[in-house]
């Protein structure tokens, strides 16, 4: 786990502020599972990992819990919280309600060439993640084309509130991949929505981003049953610790 996190300190940069690329490895890390719920964290140990000092990590720590991924028991402990089941179906709706406005604008008209082209070639990207089984760097990519979008429509604030809310979303959608959700059937989903975009059709734009927004809905009764113990309710009983 240590190597994790170092590991994702370093990719993360030094261009952002310590706070923020702190807040940034956790959420990560709790997404991707290197941090699991029911885990302990201290901010001793977070602070000496990356060589910073407790404030900022006590910081973090308060976004994190603000984001529903971790609960700060006073005088016991920080913990990682199992997954919410209704966090993620409310985090689904609105991110549903919010990229299906934004694909809309797109397919009126919004998006150049160019952005066109940059949106097919993340998708060949993604899919050139099937052969390799490269599961995190399809993940990233899979960010990345929805960033664009919203950005390319000029709806920055809207992928704002995107990001603020689906924490819990973001950790079922990894534990779908590969097996739940195959990357191919993502990328297939993906093409479908530029290809309406790039045809003007606002009502395939529409259908097929809400198709894919609402395929989380096909594999969590799956992921609740393979893996129970990453749900909510897991590890708040954990014992106090020290931080």
């Amino acid at each position: 786990m240590k190597t994790d996190l170092q590991g994702m300190w370093q990719r993360e940069g030094s261009d952002v502020s310590v706070r923020q690329r702190l807040y940034n490895v956790l959420r990560q890390a709790i997404i991707r599972m290197v941090l699991a719920p029911g885990q302990a964290l201290s901010e001793k140990e977070i602070a000496d990992l990356f060589a910073v000092s407790r404030q900022p990590v006590r910081e973090a720590f308060i976004r994190l819990s603000e984001a529903g991924l971790v609960e700060v028991r006073p005088q016991r402990g920080t913990y990682v919280v199992g997954i919410s089941r209704q966090a993620v179906l409310e985090a689904r709706f609105i991110r549903e309600s919010l990229e299906v406005a934004i694909t809309l604008e797109a397919a009126k008209g919004a998006l150049t060439e160019s952005v066109l082209m940059e949106l097919n070639e993340l998708i060949e990207r993604q899919r050139s993640c099937i052969e390799r089984q490269d599961h995190d760097r399809f993940f990233f990519l899979d960010e990345m084309f929805h960033r664009t979008l919203a950005f390319s429509t000029g709806q920055i604030m809207a992928w704002n509130v995107i990001e603020d809310v689906k924490a819990q979303l973001d950790r079922v959608r990894y534990l779908s991949i590969p097996d739940s959700t195959p990357i191919p059937k993502l990328a297939d989903q993906h093409q479908a929505i530029v290809d309406a975009i790039a045809a003007s059709d606002s009502d395939a734009a529409e259908k097929a981003m809400s198709v894919h927004q609402r395929e989380i809905l096909n594999s969590l009764p799956e992921l609740e049953h393979r893996f129970p113990d990453l749900f909510a309710g897991v590890g708040l009983a954990a014992p106090a610790r020290s931080t």
